[in-house]
């Protein structure tokens, strides 16, 4: 008997085969109820290098804080608002989403609200489950006294909060790994 060599198994970069006519880097066209915004980053390994073969699915609420996939959905149904995107990166681990900033939802504790933020699971070759995170927003008073945000340590916080770009656009990168490592949540 003869043993070879055989390929090694790894989740992805596959993502083209199936999933690509389900991308859409668009929540809502139009904020009707509220503030545009463009979130624009990349996906970086350790090294700081690009990762040119990921995606991410991010889930958030409507303006008044509501959720498309509610039984009473979304608050402005013409809106065309569905609370869900899925976003490739390209060649250079960039990416754009297009969304509206959300409302506030409720938190686990009665009572309290969690500041607007976007839910993201970071999908890419290597990992054999999604990692998932949290994007909130620059300015947002909110912040201050968010629960998921206040669990994580000080120094790590600002890895989950946008930076202003300019107006109406915001920059988030997503580090695996290294320095500026993202805080990923476990469920």
């Amino acid at each position: 008997m003869s043993l070879r060599v055989t390929a090694s198994q790894t989740v992805g970069p596959y993502y083209e085969i199936g999933l690509s006519p389900l991308y859409r880097a668009e929540i809502a066209p139009d904020a009707r109820s509220g503030e545009s915004v463009r979130i624009r980053g990349r996906v970086l390994d350790g090294d700081g290098a690009p990762v040119p073969d990921a995606f991410l699915e991010i889930w958030q609420a409507d303006t008044a804080g509501r959720f498309a996939t509610t039984p009473e959905g979304a608050l402005d149904p013409q809106a065309e608002f569905v609370g869900f995107a899925r976003v490739p990166v390209d060649a250079q681990g960039a990416f754009e989403l297009r969304t509206w900033k959300p409302g506030r939802v409720p938190a686990r504790a009665p009572g309290k609200l969690q500041a607007p933020h976007l839910s993201v699971a970071l999908f890419m070759r290597g990992l054999l489950k999604p990692v998932h995170t949290r994007l909130y927003f620059p300015g947002e008073p909110a912040n201050a006294e968010d629960p998921v945000l206040l669990s994580v340590p000080e120094a790590r916080r600002a890895t989950l909060i946008a930076r202003a770009a300019r107006q109406n656009v915001l920059e988030w990168d997503v580090h695996i790994q290294g320095e500026h490592e993202t805080v990923f949540f476990s469920f």
